[in-house]
């Protein structure tokens, strides 16, 4: 491999602002900051907004358009003459 042309692929500490949930992995994201984690070790700390712990797919909170109303519904009610006939 060339090298200099390569990003540095290193370990990330990645954190959940809406949870404070954190986990390492590699990547090869940029950041400014570092965070101390509880080994001692010093990582790259990259903030997300949303991860698999507080998405509501993953946490079984989501909820579906279908029961919502809106613009579904009224799509609904609208074609529901022009449907296959039986």
């Amino acid at each position: 491999m060339k090298e200099g042309i390569h990003p540095a692929y290193r370990e990330v500490c990645f954190v959940d602002l809406s949870n404070g949930f954190k986990f390492v992995t590699r990547s090869c994201a940029q950041t400014k900051e570092t965070v101390k984690m509880d080994d001692g070790r010093e990582l790259p700390l990259f903030k997300l907004e949303t991860s698999s712990e507080s998405h509501p797919f993953y946490t079984g909170t989501q909820k579906s358009i279908d029961n919502l109303g809106g613009r579904v519904e009224k799509f609904r009610n609208k074609f529901a003459k022009v449907g296959i006939k039986k």
